[in-house]
């Protein structure tokens, strides 16, 4: 196995503590040369802690650190580049109003002088074409024009891409979060050709299948400790669910398709083009259905759901969406959190009429309303009143989520919410998706986990803008949803 040889990193009792919140506490661990390593755990357990002190951006309280043999005392972000540490982590840290390749650039300052442009290009083109061939990427796009799914690629190829320094251990933190299912298998499939040729990797990722078949062993952090490591093939999703501290149920319960009676009764909360001109089908969505929005990343689905979400308050001809709507954004630093707001303002802006005392919102009312949602799906803070970005990346999904659930929204819009959110709380979420659409709440959701989609009544896959086919959740099979997104055509 890749990881019987040398360790590249060694760490030896680590500590990291925040206030009265000790992110690590006294890890142990390590990563070998020509190793993939699979980091999992429940949000708030010190992962992405662990990885930020191996990049150089947060130093540690205590402990050791060994990379390559050598005893690193004064350590930093600068260091660990020059020591070909790459990482790409949860929020991407892309510039931008810069294009792609002058992005490639800023990682890469060795290319200089005269056509270094053209060269920074080359170098960043090459590595999108070998790790995810025909992305549709150029590199003279401004990054801020990239859906999601392509700055996830970008920050990816930019990280394996090499100039003068090695690349000698990538990290990747949630990398296949913001991309569909066919890129994603492009992404994992380049991480094991590249660990073959002697790089290491480090993965994180809340599916628990990409960790099981990607990496050659398996490390479980829970409250900021390192509770299990072995081989991978030692683990099954069972025990994984286990050691992280939660009781894998078996398959998620799934909603109960309405028949299409029932569903012909029921009122039509939303009816959509998705192009007007161009598209032969129109979703629709009845009260209390979920239905699904698939396909390939960036392909329309985020630009269906802002035009419903705007449809709400400015109708169009021949579109309705009928009674008060909610976003859960699935760029949270975007288009999702207010960053210098409490987690109490984050999760209550969007109830603020019922959270009134007289003229004025009453702070004791949005308190309340934070710490019911706190509890109920568990956003690890010890006090709502804490900015948010005291929150890890999926806490901060969950208050976004507490938000849309929280109001007096009949349809909720949701842009592939579960970036970052950790399994156990993932299967919390669609129970209380599935108890609010029994309740007759209607869901849009835009996901790129073709699991997720099981939890939906009905699907549409969606292809350059427009729907291409409808399928059934009986219908719904990974490779039906890549071929109706490569042909327009369900098969």
């Amino acid at each position: 196995m890749p990881g019987a040889g040398a360790s590249l990193v060694d760490f030896t009792g680590v500590e990291k503590s925040y206030g009265a919140v000790r992110a690590l506490d006294g890890v142990d661990f390590f990563i070998a040369h020509g190793e993939c390593v699979g980091i999992v755990g429940h949000n708030g357990a010190g992962k992405s802690t662990l990885m930020h002190v191996l990049n150089g951006g947060v130093a540690l309280d205590r402990g050791r650190l060994v990379i390559a043999g050598d005893d690193q005392r004064a350590y930093s972000a600068v260091r660990a580049k020059a020591l070909g540490l790459r990482c790409v982590f949860q929020e991407l840290s892309l510039c931008p109003n810069l294009t792609v390749a002058e992005n490639a650039r800023v990682f890469h300052p060795s290319i200089r002088g005269f056509g270094w442009r053209r060269r920074a290009g080359l170098l960043i083109r090459d590595k999108l074409d070998e790790i995810f061939p025909g992305h549709g990427v150029a590199v003279d796009d401004l990054v801020q024009d990239l859906s999601i799914g392509r700055r996830q690629m970008v920050e990816i190829a930019r990280a394996f891409s090499v100039s003068d320094q090695p690349a000698r251990l990538v990290i990747l933190d949630e990398p296949t979060s913001s991309l569909d299912a066919h890129t994603a298998r492009q992404l994992l499939s380049h991480v094991r050709r590249s660990v073959e040729s002697g790089v290491s990797c480090a993965l994180i990722s809340h599916i628990l299948g990409e960790v099981l078949e990607t990496c050659d062993r398996i490390v479980v952090m829970r409250d900021g400790k390192v509770v299990a490591a072995d081989a991978s093939q030692n683990f099954d999703r069972t025990k994984l669910v286990a050691a992280m501290g939660g009781v894998e149920s078996g398959p998620a319960a799934e909603t109960k398709a309405a028949s299409a009676g029932a569903r012909g009764e029921a009122p039509i909360r939303v009816r959509m083009r998705a192009k007007r001109q161009a598209d032969r089908h129109q979703l629709v969505a009845h009260e209390g259905e979920i239905v699904g929005l698939a396909g390939l990343a960036g392909h329309g689905q985020t630009d269906f759901l802002l035009a419903a979400f705007d449809a709400a308050s400015h109708p169009r001809p021949g579109d309705t969406v009928a009674g008060p709507v909610a976003l859960v954004a699935g760029d949270r630093v975007s288009d999702g959190v207010f960053p210098h707001w409490s987690i109490a303002h984050n999760i209550g802006v969007r109830s603020l009429k019922s959270l009134r005392a007289g003229p004025l919102v009453s702070p004791r009312l949005e308190e309340a309303l934070a710490e019911s949602w706190r509890q109920r799906i568990r956003i690890r803070t010890p006090d709502v009143r804490n900015g948010i970005l005291t929150l890890s990346g999926g806490n901060q999904q969950k208050a976004l989520f507490a938000r849309a659930l929280a109001s007096d929204a009949r349809v909720v819009l949701m842009d592939d919410p579960m970036r970052g959110v950790d399994y156990g709380t993932k299967l919390e979420v669609y129970d209380l998706i599935r108890t609010e659409a029994e309740a007759g709440r209607t869901f849009l959701w835009y996901t790129t986990e073709t699991e997720e989609l099981k939890n939906c009544d009905r699907i549409y896959i969606f292809r350059n803008g427009a729907i291409v086919a409808e399928l059934s959740r009986d219908e719904l099979t990974e490779e039906r949803v890549i071929h109706s997104s490569f042909a327009g055509i369900a098969s």
